[in-house]
């Protein structure tokens, strides 16, 4: 990686996204600069004022507000970046929209597909082209991103997709939510399944196309699963906590792989739980009134 480097986490003024933040401040350099982002411009600015002030905080660390879900903003903030600094060196998207269990899934879908998967496809395109050599574009997903975990009518949607595939199956799906044809092409009522496995194949198709490149430059692009993790996010959803790991101790995992070298080319374009990749094609569809489901 370059001498000064530049990381940005999204989704990062709580949880899970707050402590990557921490973790990659603790473990960059003096000269290193991580970049806290978040929707609300008061909450950003004291998350980041709170992590620079960590007493194992070891690099700068500067709040930037962005709505990931306002694509025009994430594009923005790339160019940004790429102006200043030349590029960028670890981005790791991580933001999510809170859903309840007792909240309409349907009502809630386009907030959920806009934060989670409208913004994966920006970030990937956005900040993939000024991700400098060496870098590490990761998407925070989960272990149902597996396609086995979709209807099989609905696999050839994601399986070796392009990323514009991947966009267009994704808009397709938010059209027939709207539509109330959802159930009967496949889709499940519970938007996490589609949510993330379009995530992960966002990240294939980027990565299939960069593969040989950036791994002759010890680049990773990558989808991650942290686990299940205690957050205010994740609680409501989850009868049985005493699996559930802290944010610090899940970033443990997902910094590492930030960390890791070489780029272990095995985990490439895949998802990754705990430094192992996930068969794509595993995974079976969950049964719908059983959402309790471990990450």
């Amino acid at each position: 990686m370059n001498a000064s480097r530049i990381a940005l986490v999204t989704g990062a003024n709580q949880g899970l996204g707050r402590a990557l933040t921490e973790g990659l401040a603790a473990r960059m350099s003096p000269d290193d600069l991580v970049l806290l982002t978040g929707r609300d411009q008061r909450r950003v600015a004291d998350a980041a004022d709170a992590v620079a002030q960590l007493p194992g905080t070891r690099s700068r660390v500067q709040g930037r507000v962005l709505d990931v879900s306002d694509t025009g903003a994430v594009t923005a903030l790339a160019e940004d970046l790429r102006a200043r600094y030349g590029g960028v060196d670890v981005v790791i998207s991580n933001a999510v929209a809170r859903v309840l269990p007792e909240e309409s899934q349907a009502a809630r879908a386009d907030e959920f597909i806009d934060v989670s998967n409208t913004a994966t496809h920006a970030i990937l395109r956005s900040f993939g082209p000024i991700l400098r050599p060496g870098g590490r574009l990761l998407v925070v997903a989960s272990s149902l991103g597996t396609l086995g975990h979709l209807d099989p009518r609905l696999h050839h949607l994601f399986d070796g997709a392009s990323l514009d595939q991947v966009e267009s199956a994704v808009e397709s799906w938010r059209s027939r939510i709207h539509d109330k044809t959802a159930e009967e092409a496949g889709w499940p009522r519970w938007l996490n399944v589609p949510s993330k496995v379009a995530q992960v194949a966002a990240v294939r198709a980027v990565a299939a196309e960069r593969r040989e490149r950036d791994l002759a430059t010890g680049t990773l692009i990558a989808s991650v699963c942290p686990g299940m993790v205690d957050t205010a996010t994740s609680r409501p959803w989850f009868s049985d906590y005493s699996r559930a790991q802290s944010p610090a101790r899940a970033a443990r995992a997902v910094l590492d792989l930030v960390f890791a070298e070489p780029v272990d080319p095995a985990l490439y374009g895949e998802l990754v739980r705990f430094g192992k990749a996930l068969p794509w094609h595993g995974g079976t569809p969950p049964v719908e009134q059983d959402r309790l489901l471990t990450p």
